[in-house]
C-alpha cells in the first residue's frame, strides 16, 4: 500500500501546483443572452427595454435606474420574459422623467450580474446657440451663412431662400451638414433672405431669416491674393461616424483648395470626398484618420497661396484587450483577476461583485487593471465583473471565483524574522505551523512597499522543504512588508503575522541637472532639484561641486550640506569660460558624476556696473501709463540721470526722455486709444542708467486688452464714464461709437482692463 499512498500523494500536488494557474476557464451557471441598448424615445411613446437572462433557475432580474432600484408601477413594470416596458414616457422635471441610466441585475444562487448600461434619452431641440446673421458682399465673391442647434438625435438641418428650400449641392450652392451655407461667385438674383430649418423626430425649428445683399463690383476686378474666410475648425469624432472640415477661400482669380496632411501621409482616397468647392468629408472614421490635416488655397499658376489647419481626434467606445479569467482557490488563497480595455479616452475600469462596486481594503487591492484578492474567504466566492467606461460607453466582462473548502488546514506559519542582507535583499525566516505542518505542501512569501496607497503585493511560491527565503529585488531606503502562508493540496493556512524592515541605502544613481547663471562678471549661481528617492536612493547626506576653467586642468572642489539646492562661487574671471559639475552622496558613498556643462561668465566694464533697477508699469486709463522704478539695495555706483524710451510695438522709436538721478516714476500719457475691436496695442518702454562710460539698460512692455463690449440703449454721453467706471475702476478712458445695427439708437461701450506684461532684457549699453 505504500507505493500507492505515494503515488496518490504525487498526483495530488500535481494538482495544487497546477490549480491556481488553470483555474475555470468559462462557466455557464448565470449569463445574459439579451441586453438592453440605447434609444432615444418621443413623450408618450411605448418603450421596450431589452433583459434576458439565462442559467440555472430560479432566476430573479431586477431594474435599476441611475443605480437605484426601479419600483414598479401601472405605467412602468416588467414583462414575464424580464424586458422592462414603459407604456408612456415622461419627461417631466427630477424624478418623474424617465430619462436615465438603465441597467437590468439577475441574480440565482451562484451569484448576481449587472447588465451593459442603456441611456435613455427623450427627443428634443433647443433654442437656435447661432443664428445667420446678414452679410454684404459683392457680385462675384463668396458669401456664407451659418447656424447651430443642440437636438438629440441630431437635426437635419437645410437652407430656404426666400422661404424655398434650397438644393444641397449645385455648382455654387454648398449646404454643409454642419449647418453652414455657402456660396460661390455671388450673382445679383442671390440677394435675398436666408435662414436654415433643422429637423429631427422631436420638432422642427426655423432660424430668423438673414438678408445677403449684392453690391455691383466696381469695374475690372483687381488680382486678389487667395484669403481663407472660413478655415477648417479641430474636432473630435466617435469611430465610424463622420468628419467634415470646411474651407472657403476668396481671392482674384478663385484659388484652388487642395488638402494634405501635416505628417506627410497620403489622404485615404475609399472613405474621403470633396464636398463643394473645396470642403473635406471622411466618412467611416477609424483610428488612422486622426491627425492634422492642411488646407491649402493657391491662385492658379502662381505660388501664392496661405494655409490653415486643424486637428482631427477619433474618439472610441472602450473594448475588451484581455478578459478576467475565471478562477479556483482553496481558502486563504491569493485570487488575480487582470482586466485591460483600450478606447478613446482612457477608459475607466471599476470592478464589481455580485452587482456591487468592489472598494480596497486590507485583504482586496486593485492595480490599475488587476484585482487581487489576499486571504480568501467563503464570502468571496461570487461573480466578479470588469466594467470598463468612458464618455462614449461602456462594456462588461465577468468572471467567477470558486472557493474550496478544507476543514484540517494548518494553523499559519509563525515566528516571522526579517533581516536587511543589502540595499535590495531582506532575508525572512518562520517556523512550521504548530498544527498540521506534516500537510504542508507549499510555502508563499508575501511582501509589499509599507508606505504610500494602493501598493501592488507580490507573491512567491516555494518548496516545503525551507523556512527561509532572500527577496532580492527590493528598492534601497525602503519600509517593507511581509507575511507568509502555508499552502496544503486544498487549502492553505491563514496568514502569518506581519512584519516590517528596510532595505538598506545605496549610492545615489544619477546627479541632479544643474542650471547656471551669473549676476556679476565674477559670478556664478549654481542651482539644481533634490533628487526623487527612486534616484537617491536613500537621505542625501553631501553634495560635491568641482569646477575649472576650459583652459586649465586644475579642478576645484566645494563639499556642500545635502539640504542645499544652490551654490554662488564668487572671486571668478570675467569673460571666461568655466566647466561644472555636480554628485551626490548618501551614508554609502559617492554616486555617479554628472556631465561637465560650461558657462561662461559676463564682461566686465572699467567703471562699477550696478545691477538694472526694478521697474513697474501700471496702466491709468486707455492713452496713459505711470512708470515707476528703483534701485536694488546692492547698487554702489553713482547714478548720474536715466533715460526713458517707449515707442508702440512694430513702429519707430521716439525720442528718450531726460530725467533727473532723483527721479523715480514718471508718467506718460497721450499714446493714443489703444483699445480696438479684437487688436491690443503694445507699448514698450526702455529705460537707461547712464554712468561715465556705461550704460545699464532694461525694458518692460505694458498691454492694454479690450474687456467689456456692451450694447445699451443710447444714453446721454455725460453717464457713459459714470457707467464704465462703475463697470471696471480702471475704465476712466473710453471709446462710443455709433455701430451700423438695425438699431442704430444703440452704442457699443468699450471699456479697457489693464493687464501688465513683463519681459527684462538685461545687458551693457556703450555710449
Amino acid at each position: 500500500m505504500a507505493p500507492l499512498k505515494g503515488k496518490s500523494y504525487q498526483r495530488l500536488l500535481l494538482f495544487a501546483i497546477f490549480l491556481p494557474i488553470s483555474g475555470v476557464l468559462s462557466f455557464s451557471e448565470l449569463f445574459f443572452v439579451k441586453e438592453p441598448h440605447d434609444v432615444t424615445a418621443m413623450r408618450k411613446e411605448a418603450l421596450i427595454l431589452d433583459c434576458q437572462a439565462r442559467g440555472e433557475a430560479p432566476i430573479d432580474v431586477r431594474w435599476l435606474r441611475n443605480g437605484v432600484r426601479l419600483v414598479e408601477n401601472e405605467r412602468v413594470y416588467l414583462l414575464s420574459n424580464s424586458s422592462l416596458f414603459i407604456s408612456e414616457v415622461e419627461s417631466r422635471r427630477g424624478d418623474k422623467s424617465d430619462e436615465g441610466c438603465y441597467q437590468c441585475l439577475a441574480q440565482n444562487k451562484y451569484g448576481t450580474i449587472l447588465s451593459q448600461k442603456a441611456h435613455l434619452t427623450i427627443a428634443s431641440m433647443s433654442s437656435f446657440a447661432l443664428q445667420p446673421t446678414s452679410v454684404v458682399v459683392t457680385e462675384g465673391s463668396v458669401a456664407r451663412f451659418s447656424c447651430k442647434i443642440s437636438a438629440h438625435p441630431p437635426p437635419i438641418i437645410i437652407w430656404e431662400f426666400n422661404r424655398v428650400t434650397l438644393p444641397l449641392s449645385t455648382d455654387r450652392i454648398t449646404v454643409l451638414p454642419s449647418g453652414v451655407l455657402q456660396i460661390q461667385g455671388v450673382q445679383q438674383t442671390d440677394a435675398g433672405h436666408y435662414r436654415c430649418v433643422a429637423t429631427n423626430i422631436a420638432s422642427r425649428r426655423r432660424s430668423i431669416e438673414a438678408t445677403l445683399t449684392v453690391t455691383p463690383a466696381p469695374g475690372p476686378m483687381l488680382p486678389q491674393r487667395p484669403r481663407i474666410i472660413a478655415g477648417p475648425q479641430n474636432i473630435s469624432v466617435s469611430l465610424h461616424q463622420s468628419a467634415i472640415l470646411e474651407c472657403l477661400a476668396t481671392g482674384n482669380p478663385r484659388p484652388l483648395i487642395s488638402w494634405s496632411r501635416a505628417d506627410s501621409k497620403s489622404i485615404d482616397v475609399y472613405n474621403t470626398k470633396v464636398l463643394g468647392n473645396g470642403n473635406l468629408i471622411i466618412t467611416d472614421i477609424k483610428p488612422q484618420h486622426g491627425g492634422v490635416y492642411m488646407c491649402r488655397a493657391t491662385t492658379p499658376g502662381t505660388r501664392n497661396y496661405t494655409v490653415a489647419s486643424a486637428n482631427i481626434t477619433v474618439l472610441a467606445a472602450p473594448s475588451f484587450v484581455e478578459w478576467p479569467e475565471s478562477l479556483t482557490r482553496p481558502r486563504a488563497g491569493t485570487a488575480r483577476f487582470v482586466c485591460q480595455a483600450e478606447g478613446a479616452p482612457a477608459p475607466q475600469i471599476t470592478w464589481f461583485k455580485n452587482g456591487e462596486k468592489v472598494h480596497s481594503n486590507g485583504r482586496i487591492k486593485m492595480y490599475h487593471s488587476k484585482l487581487v484578492i489576499n486571504q480568501i474567504i467563503l464570502e468571496d466566492d461570487a461573480i466578479y465583473q470588469c466594467q470598463a467606461e468612458n464618455g462614449l460607453g461602456s462594456v462588461l466582462s465577468m468572471a467567477r471565483l470558486i472557493v474550496v473548502m478544507s476543514e484540517d488546514r494548518p494553523s499559519a506559519p509563525r515566528n516571522i524574522q526579517a533581516d536587511t542582507v543589502s540595499s535590495s535583499a531582506i532575508l525572512l525566516a518562520w517556523e512550521r505551523p504548530q498544527y498540521n505542518s506534516d500537510k504542508v505542501i507549499a510555502y508563499s512569501v508575501h511582501y509589499m512597499k509599507a508606505e504610500g496607497l494602493n501598493n501592488e503585493e507580490y507573491q512567491v511560491v516555494i518548496g516545503n522543504d525551507t523556512t527561509r527565503y532572500i527577496i532580492d529585488d527590493l528598492e534601497p531606503a525602503r519600509n517593507y512588508t511581509f507575511y507568509v502562508v502555508a499552502y496544503m493540496p486544498m487549502g492553505a493556512s491563514r496568514m502569518s503575522d506581519h512584519v516590517f524592515q528596510h532595505t538598506l541605502e545605496d549610492v545615489p544613481l544619477q546627479a541632479p541637472e544643474i542650471s547656471l547663471t551669473s549676476r556679476s562678471p565674477t559670478d556664478i549661481q549654481v542651482s539644481w532639484q533634490p533628487l526623487p528617492l527612486k534616484l537617491s536612493r536613500g537621505r542625501v547626506s553631501n553634495y560635491r561641486l568641482s569646477y575649472c576653467t576650459s583652459s586649465e586642468s586644475a579642478v576645484s572642489q566645494i563639499e556642500l550640506s545635502g539640504e542645499k539646492t544652490h551654490h554662488l562661487l564668487e572671486n571668478l574671471q570675467p569673460d571666461t569660460i568655466y566647466l561644472l559639475r555636480l554628485v551626490a552622496a548618501t551614508s554609502v558613498g559617492w554616486g555617479e558624476q554628472s556631465a561637465w556643462t560650461s558657462h561662461r561668465t559676463p564682461k566686465a566694464s572699467s567703471a562699477q556696473v550696478p545691477l538694472a533697477p526694478e521697474l513697474y508699469l501700471e496702466p491709468l486709463n486707455c492713452t496713459t501709463i505711470s512708470a515707476r522704478w528703483h534701485l536694488t539695495p546692492r547698487n554702489s555706483a553713482s547714478v548720474r540721470g536715466y533715460k526713458l524710451f517707449y515707442h508702440e510695438e512694430s513702429q519707430p522709436e521716439s525720442a528718450p526722455l531726460q530725467l533727473q538721478a532723483s527721479a523715480h516714476k514718471h508718467t506718460i500719457g497721450g499714446l493714443g486709444l489703444c483699445v480696438k475691436k479684437k487688436k491690443a496695442v503694445q507699448w514698450r518702454l526702455i529705460y537707461h542708467l547712464f554712468y561715465d562710460c556705461f550704460e545699464q539698460c532694461s525694458s518692460r512692455s505694458t498691454e492694454i486688452k479690450e474687456s467689456h463690449c456692451v450694447w445699451l440703449p443710447e444714453p446721454q454721453r455725460g453717464f457713459i464714464s459714470q457707467y464704465l467706471k462703475e463697470m471696471h475702476p480702471l475704465a476712466n478712458g473710453v471709446d462710443a461709437q455709433t455701430m451700423g445695427r438695425s438699431d442704430d439708437s444703440l452704442l457699443l461701450l468699450q471699456a479697457a482692463t489693464l493687464r501688465l506684461e513683463v519681459s527684462i532684457e538685461e545687458g551693457l549699453c556703450k555710449i
